[in-house]
């Protein structure tokens, strides 16, 4: 999956990365992980602090807006990584603005898309929850949000409220 986004990212950013003379070319290859790796750890982040129903919005509706917080993280952490490879502050986070929402909705607008088979939505959440074998599971889900510790309701079913019933949203 980390490959397929640094290639979104790859061919999405070439305004914004490397054809911008205020990105040192040498730093180009830099700034396209910079943005892949902080749109994957937002995602990450996101889910498992709670925030699954943003995620979910931006997988629903195949858009990521500037007001999500899902995007505002994600542009905060490239910027941050843009200026340690000694970008300007102001053009690092110019950059982030642009591409992050294009490349959020082309990340999910490639999952909804039967057609295309570069990113599939269970490959995806199941590397963001961290399943050890890649792939999304109810059990993955679980441990993600109760931190391994699968509390059991009385009738023997894992209990399900908060965090799970917003990611419900993900699969609507």
């Amino acid at each position: 999956m980390l490959e397929n986004l640094e290639q979104l990212v790859r061919d999405n950013a070439k305004d914004a990365i490397v054809n911008n003379a205020a990105v040192p070319n040498e730093q180009n290859d830099n700034a396209i992980q910079a943005a892949s790796s902080s749109i994957f750890d937002t995602l990450k982040e996101q889910l498992t602090s709670g925030n699954a129903a943003e995620v979910a919005n931006i997988f629903n509706k195949g858009e990521a807006t500037e007001s999500s917080p899902v995007v505002q993280q994600a542009t905060s952490s490239l910027t941050e990584k843009l200026a340690g490879f000694g970008i300007n502050a102001e053009t690092a986070k110019s950059i982030g603005a642009s591409i992050i929402p294009v490349i959020l909705s082309k990340l999910a607008g490639k999952t909804n898309d039967p057609n295309d088979s570069s990113f599939n939505i269970q490959d995806v959440l199941g590397k963001l929850a961290g399943g050890s074998d890649g792939k999304f599971d109810l059990t993955d889900v679980m441990e993600m949000f109760n931190g391994g510790n699968q509390n059991q309701a009385q009738s023997g079913e894992v209990a399900g409220g908060g965090m799970l019933d917003k990611l419900k949203g993900l699969f609507n």
